[in-house]
């Protein structure tokens, strides 16, 4: 994946945030695209944070949609159908901060233990996915911010995903990926 501008990003956040703001009724102008990163087919994840509690976080871990059509797509599936929460209301907009990840292609962990997958793992660089059956949950690199520890890390994920934290089956599959991650408040300080 190639590093993105400033520009590139601030375009993405301001693309999201017109795409959340067009879906309250607020009157926003129109953009145009012109960089071909923009244009790239690429996983993303939206964050919606009010503070610094989560307010909403969706995204795709397969590429589906060019870049900027993506982006859009999450942050208003993040402000209105991210199911943990009730939809975005238009006393919330002004509270709300964006993030975004744009995630590489994900690669499978052959692992046949937990202290081998807790071995493996690259806290803050790392995004992780479990699979087992109907069970599935990731976290995006950005969650060891608050799981610092590997094993704690694992332990929510399966959490998330519907499982027991202390499970452990052959049949789960790990894959891990990284991903570009900026933020409103990145671009604010720059």
């Amino acid at each position: 994946m190639e590093s993105l501008t400033q520009k590139q990003k601030s375009t993405l956040l301001t693309l999201a945030r017109h795409a959340i703001a067009r879906r309250l009724g607020i009157s926003v102008g129109k953009m145009d695209i012109e960089h071909s990163t923009l244009n790239q087919v690429m996983a993303c994840f939206v964050t919606l944070k009010i503070g610094n509690e989560l307010r909403g976080c969706v995204g795709t871990l397969e590429p589906r949609h060019p870049l900027w059509q993506g982006v859009q797509r999450m942050a208003v599936a993040a402000a209105f159908d991210d199911s943990r929460f009730s939809a975005l209301t238009l006393d919330e907009w002004p509270e709300i901060r964006l993030s975004i990840s744009i995630l590489t292609p994900s690669e499978p962990l052959t692992v046949s233990s937990e202290t081998e997958l807790l071995q493996s793992l690259r806290p803050g660089l790392d995004g992780l996915t479990l699979e087992c059956g109907r069970y599935h949950a990731t976290f995006l690199p950005a969650v060891w911010e608050s799981l610092p520890e590997p094993k704690d890390f694992v332990a929510q994920l399966k959490r998330k995903g519907g499982l027991a934290p202390e499970f452990w089956s052959d049949e789960i599959r790990w894959y891990r990926y990284h991903s570009i991650s900026f933020s409103e408040t990145d671009a604010a300080s720059v």
